[in-house]
């Protein structure tokens, strides 16, 4: 982004920071690029704000380009924004940023940020990470990791059971890696088990307990994150095949102040679904974008999918776009980039609910009106089952919620009972 200061005041002054693990490094300069000070900083809570105190003290801070936001740089970018004092992301340079035959010096890198602050050219709105979003981010990447974990122990038992002795090996046989893993876990080690047999059993059920206790692990942290998604973000919750951890993606890319984003299509680049033209001429095509935030893409690849099998509207756009002569990798791409623009409009209206609300809302209706839900699945000629899955939440199903709605609205109207008289 470029940023416009307008009219600068007296004294105004610009500052760059090089952030480490251990250390930052501080520059700040005047109106003219001047450096007026150049100091290194411990990267602790009293280095940053004696940074922040410096700055203050040099003058006026117009803006302040502060490098890796996002890891080594969140601490001071927390405590500028604290002061009120205008924090931007910069650009780190490669190796041709700084030009051939440069090497890395950690003073030119915090005046070249200053300088770019300075500029207003080539700045970024960081996360905030002050809000909800951070939370769902750490239980979210905890849990990408212990699922990693699983798949790993998953693999190793089904290599060590194809190596094993064959008593152990015919033991399991027929038995996927979760059920080798299940049966290892919950039996334990068999009786009478020793020599080469023994040990492979022995390391079979302490794997299979670091693979059930991880899999646990997961599943606590999956139960918060949608608790957490559904309590800061409703809307963005109870959008149409959208599960807990797509949701919690997405809120990720956006952090906890989407307003950082000045348009949806912006997400839409975040997210790598930006339409790239790949022909020229009569022909019109789209490639596949590889850039933007890679976990948001398969959250709404994912959606993309979930509605192309079980959404009305979107079959019957599929099918459209099939006599166009697209293919089924270009529809997904299409959706994915409509679906960003809904997304986009649930990140910015949180609250903002649909008119059809969602399953566990409508249950609470029909059990205020004492209404079973055996009656309600009769009227709205479904089965128990279907009605049951979407007032606990467990699958979407947007059409037959429209119409769930629509009998609430109606005052719960049931139809004759077939077997009666009609008196």
């Amino acid at each position: 982004m470029d940023v416009s200061y307008g009219n600068v005041p007296d004294g105004a002054v610009w500052a760059g920071i090089d952030t480490h693990a251990d250390s930052n490094w501080l520059s700040v300069v005047d109106a003219r690029g001047r450096e007026l000070r150049s100091e290194q900083l411990p990267a602790t809570a009293d280095g940053c704000r004696q940074a922040a105190e410096i700055i203050l003290a040099m003058g006026a801070p117009v803006s302040v380009g502060v490098e890796c936001t996002g890891s080594y740089g969140a601490g001071i970018a927390r405590e500028l924004a604290g002061r009120g004092i205008p924090c931007y992301e910069v650009v780190t340079p490669g190796r041709p940023g700084r030009g051939r035959g440069c090497s890395k010096d950690d003073a030119a890198d915090a005046l070249r940020a200053a300088l770019q602050a300075l500029s207003g050219r080539d700045l970024a709105v960081p996360k905030a990470r002050n809000g909800w979003v951070e939370g769902v981010r750490a239980l979210y990447v905890v849990r990408e990791s212990l699922v990693r974990a699983c798949t790993s122990y998953a693999n190793l038992g089904i290599a060590i059971v194809r190596e094993a002795p064959d008593p152990v090996r015919s033991s399991f046989a027929g038995l996927g890696a979760a059920g080798i893993m299940r049966r290892c876990a919950l039996s334990g080690m068999p009786a009478g088990c020793s020599g080469v047999a023994g040990a492979v059993m022995l390391a079979l059920c302490r794997l299979a307990e670091a693979w059930l206790e991880a899999r646990k692990a997961a599943d606590e942290l999956e139960h918060r994150i949608a608790e957490m998604v559904r309590a800061g973000n409703p809307a963005l919750a109870s959008m149409y095949g959208c599960g807990p951890l797509g949701a919690a993606a997405l809120a990720i890319a956006a952090g906890d102040n989407p307003s950082r984003m000045h348009s949806e299509a912006a997400f839409a680049a975040l997210c790598g679904v930006s339409p790239l033209r790949a022909s020229s001429g009569k022909t019109r095509r789209h490639r596949l974008s590889r850039g933007g935030d890679r976990r948001a893409n398969r959250a709404l690849h994912v959606i993309a999918i979930h509605r192309m099998r079980s959404d009305p509207r979107t079959i019957a756009y599929a099918e459209r776009r099939r006599r166009e002569g697209l293919s089924d990798r270009e529809i997904r791409r299409c959706l994915k980039r409509y679906i960003a623009r809904e997304a986009y409009r649930c990140l910015m209206h949180p609250f903002d609910l649909g008119k059809s609300g969602t399953g566990p809302e409508l249950r609470q209706e029909r059990i205020a009106a004492g209404v079973t839900q055996k009656a309600a699945a009769s009227a709205l000629g479904v089965t128990a089952s279907t009605l049951c899955d979407l007032e606990l939440g467990h699958h979407q199903f947007r059409e037959l919620a429209q119409r769930y709605r629509r009998w609430i609205d109606d005052g719960f109207p049931m139809d004759p009972d077939p077997d009666s008289d009609g008196d």
